[in-house]
């Protein structure tokens, strides 16, 4: 029975992917007949522990550290990425993070707030978007195809009073993708979101332990269980596949039913 999933030898960038939701991308891409993934994450350590993964499923990685806040690293990752392949084919902007201090604890209301502080979020959430698709959307032009896949919250799409700013970059961020998918669609190049709800990453996986805790987040999600890294990879992977190739500048959100979509 042939893979409906099937990638079919394409090459895939995908951003902080030494753990979470990026690592299990990589290894679903590999599971799919990728021809090689490129495994990009501000720590080495990280990407080339998830390259080893990789390849043990037989498909080639390449591990590349970089801050993709760095507009000229990232171009020059990317650049080399497709020297080295000879193609780029799939972009998953999945780098997202809470700022330099890794967390959503204990945070100022936005009245309380400014520039300074607003950096924090809009860094790696919507500038590291903008980068990576700024790197390779013309070499996806060049080559008449392509698929953006950028990783967002459902903070960005139905905002959280705590998290005002960190909201703002991800509905940016998924704005961007609207507006990259009306100038791709006559180069074959599709651009979607994905947007998450609480997943089992290093991000949250703090609060586990806490039996309280977490029944206080759940008690929001119509599917009680915290999510997985697999559940985001899986929509990730088939936007990235032929099965997907009439959709774009969507946003489908993937929340245990954390918030519907009309």
């Amino acid at each position: 029975m042939s893979d409906l999933l099937d990638l079919k030898g394409r090459t895939a960038f995908v951003t902080g992917a030494g753990q979470g939701v990026g690592r299990q991308v990589a290894l679903h891409f590999a599971s799919h007949n990728a021809g090689a993934v490129v495994i990009n994450d501000f720590v080495v350590e990280r990407a080339e522990r998830v390259a080893a993964e990789v390849e043990a499923l037989g498909c080639r990685a390449i591990a590349m550290q970089g801050d993709v806040t760095d507009f000229a690293r990232v171009q020059d990752m990317i650049n080399d990425a497709h020297k080295g392949l000879g193609r780029l084919d799939i972009l998953v902007n999945n780098a997202g993070n809470a700022g330099p201090a890794g967390n959503f604890d204990d945070l100022p209301p936005f009245w309380e707030t400014g520039p300074e502080e607003w950096q924090r979020w809009f860094g790696t959430n919507l500038y590291g978007v903008l980068n990576a698709s700024r790197a390779a959307f013309p070499l996806m032009m060049a080559g008449r195809q392509g698929r953006i896949i950028t990783v967002v919250s459902d903070a960005g799409r139905v905002g959280e009073g705590h998290l005002a700013v960190y909201s703002a970059a991800k509905a940016g961020a998924a704005g961007l993708m609207r507006a990259l998918a009306k100038a791709g669609g006559r180069f074959g190049i599709t651009v979607n979101c994905v947007s998450l709800g609480g997943i089992n990453t290093p991000g949250v996986e703090g609060l586990l332990p806490d039996e309280e805790a977490v029944k206080r987040m759940l008690k929001h999600y119509v599917i009680r269980r915290v999510g997985e890294p697999s559940d985001a990879a899986s929509m990730i992977l088939f936007l990235a596949s032929d099965a997907a190739s009439w959709i774009t500048g969507q946003t489908y959100p993937v929340n245990g039913g954390y918030s519907f979509a009309v």
